[in-house]
């Protein structure tokens, strides 16, 4: 009868947690101690001097609902001109020979034909300009 007893064990359905608590107190007084003895770093941030050219302002090519082309030089007046298309190639080619990194941006009225904002930037591409973008206005909320 005894020995039935000590065989027969129950499940224990507990986890003792008391010895995770004593290492984690002791884990916390070693970081406590050890923290302020440590010396932050000092961090070695990279200098750099003052840029060379300010950005340039982009010539604004405006395609309206005629089909006809306006050129604005914002560095200059930003007074928007008309020009024929061998006009603005020569116009941005003379802009370029001063500042190779010139941006144009076209600015194409929302009644225009895709294929006609194409048709410029396929022209501008051809005439080896690097950076063109898209003017759109924000949608006011």
């Amino acid at each position: 009868m005894l020995s039935e007893r000590r065989t027969a064990r129950r499940l224990m359905n507990q986890i003792n947690v008391v010895p995770y608590i004593d290492v984690m107190l002791v884990l916390l007084v070693i970081f406590m101690i050890t923290a302020p003895l440590t010396n932050p770093g000092q961090v070695e941030l990279p200098s750099v001097g003052k840029a060379s050219n300010p950005p340039v302002a982009p010539l604004e090519v405006s395609i309206h609902t005629d089909q006809t082309l306006w050129l604005r030089d914002h560095a200059v007046a930003g007074d928007e001109r008309k020009v024929s298309r061998n006009e603005l190639t020569a116009a941005i080619r003379q802009k370029q020979a001063k500042n190779s990194e010139q941006a144009v941006v076209i600015a194409a009225d929302k009644d225009v034909r895709y294929e006609a904002v194409l048709e410029v930037m396929d022209m501008l591409q051809q005439n080896q300009v690097r950076k063109v973008g898209l003017l759109a206005k924000p949608r006011s909320q």
